[in-house]
């Protein structure tokens, strides 16, 4: 199928074109998703026949699975498939933004950044502060740390290589810290900062999602919009700035919006790592490096995965509620080191 669409604004302030195989994929990928989704809304310490899910969720079914469906399962598949959209949107950005298959939220820096904002709000301000502000803490961890990576990485221009460096470097300090911090609280805290920083949707409730929802919209319309001077760049700063993009100021423009993800996902979930790493590679082995293309594709992508680890967690382990991101790591470590293999000449 050689035609694309294209979707222009009046005003020519945004616009793109898509391939017809690139349509199919997603549409494909949205399909997916929803069977699975409704297949994890069946599983559990008790099984609930698919029809029932179906007949519930349109609003004629058993008022008595309120509680497991409503209350239990339903809040928790609809963050694990928003938390993995985010990571894979936030690890997307970044690879176009550095040029360099090895960057994601985690790799870099930016997951523990957030993850030391995150455990310094539960430490020191969850019981005076409502727990509405730890996005926001996570997001501030996020941003501070991106900046010292950034930073540090500067000389004469920031190669890809340094800062990806850096960041590990950076990132492994974070951990340190975040390790400190956990040792050093009481038992409560620490219980509760180790379950989150595995990566556990555990107790997923309905106002993370509705404070969630607003965040992914966002960033992805804006990103969708300057899509276009992504795709530019990531030709190389010289071709982009003789093509009349500002380099640098789209770049901390993106690189604002994956820390925005980064940290929101991390403030929801824990660190859930590698997703951001594997579901912009597994986009362009399906649709090519089409950057508006691989926005749905990716995030598609990483809401599938974090659902998948997610449900094996609570379902495969019974009685225990296994944190979805030992399972992502378990799959993403390998994968880094089979991107680490392929791309040793760089």
């Amino acid at each position: 199928m050689n035609k694309y669409y294209q979707l222009r604004s009046k005003n020519d302030y945004f616009s793109f074109q898509v391939h017809g195989k690139t349509v199919i994929i997603i549409l494909l990928l949205l399909l997916t998703n929803i069977l699975f989704f409704l297949f994890s809304l069946t599983m559990g310490s008790d099984w609930i026949h698919p029809f029932e899910v179906i007949k519930y969720l349109v609003g004629v079914g058993d008022s008595s699975l309120d509680f497991v469906i409503h209350t239990w399962r339903l809040p928790r598949t609809i963050l694990a498939f928003l938390v993995g959209a985010a990571l894979a949107i936030s690890g997307l950005i970044l690879q176009g933004v550095v040029r360099n298959p090895l960057a994601s939220p985690d790799i870099i820096g930016i997951t523990s950044g957030a993850s030391v904002g995150a455990i310094v709000f539960i430490a020191f301000f969850m019981g005076t502060i409502g727990a509405q502000w730890l996005p926001l803490a996570a997001i501030t961890g996020a941003g501070v740390v991106s900046f010292f990576i950034y930073v540090f990485s500067w000389k004469k221009g920031v190669t890809p290589i340094r800062l990806v460096l850096m960041g590990i470097g950076i990132s492994a300090i974070m951990n340190a810290i975040v390790t400190f911090l956990i040792v050093m609280s009481d038992t409560v805290i620490t219980t509760k900062s180790y379950l989150w920083i595995t990566g556990s949707l555990y107790g997923a409730s309905w106002n993370e999602i509705y404070t969630f929802i607003p965040i992914i919209i966002a960033c992805t319309a804006i990103l969708m919009i300057l899509s276009r001077s992504m795709s530019v760049k990531e030709l190389g700063d010289g071709v982009a700035t003789s093509l009349g993009v500002e380099v640098q100021k789209y770049r901390v423009g993106f690189l604002i919006l994956s820390v925005i993800l980064a940290g929101s996902a991390v403030a929801f979930a824990g660190g859930i790592g590698f997703v951001g790493l594997m579901a912009p590679h597994i986009a362009r082995m399906m649709i090519g490096r089409s950057f508006i293309g691989n926005i749905p594709t990716a995030a598609l992508i990483g809401g599938l995965l974090v659902m998948i680890a997610d449900l094996i967690g609570r379902t495969v382990f019974l009685p225990s509620d296994i944190p979805a991101g030992v399972f992502t790591a378990s799959i993403g470590a390998p994968f880094f080191i089979y991107l680490l293999y392929r791309n040793r000449n760089i």
